[in-house]
């Protein structure tokens, strides 16, 4: 799995890439055929809270999920991203179960 992280405006700290890095790699128990996962981190008007976006595209063998939120931190922006991204592995696991 290959993991990109892309921070706009801004120049991440290493320490955050790599809690981002730790927390995305778990997204695979969930779903094993994960291709390539992009962490896209923003700004939103600096002068308000809840203003840090984590945003995060997975590519699975034929589909493409994403997922955004935004929070006071990027790394609780990043902790609600991967919770809804690991709901939504189980759903599309659940439909190539199906088929």
């Amino acid at each position: 799995m290959e993991i990109k992280i892309k921070s706009i405006h801004f120049d991440t700290t290493e320490k955050l890439e790599a809690f981002i890095e730790k927390k995305v790699a778990k997204l695979e128990k969930s779903f094993e055929d994960i291709q390539k996962v992009e962490v896209q981190l923003k700004v939103e008007k600096p002068a308000t809270a809840d203003n840090k976006t984590a945003s995060l595209t997975v590519a699975v063998p034929g589909n493409t999920l994403f997922v955004e939120k935004t929070s006071d931190t990027f790394e609780e922006s990043t902790d609600l991203c991967v919770d809804s991204m690991r709901a939504q592995l189980q759903k599309f696991k659940e439909k190539l179960r199906n088929r």
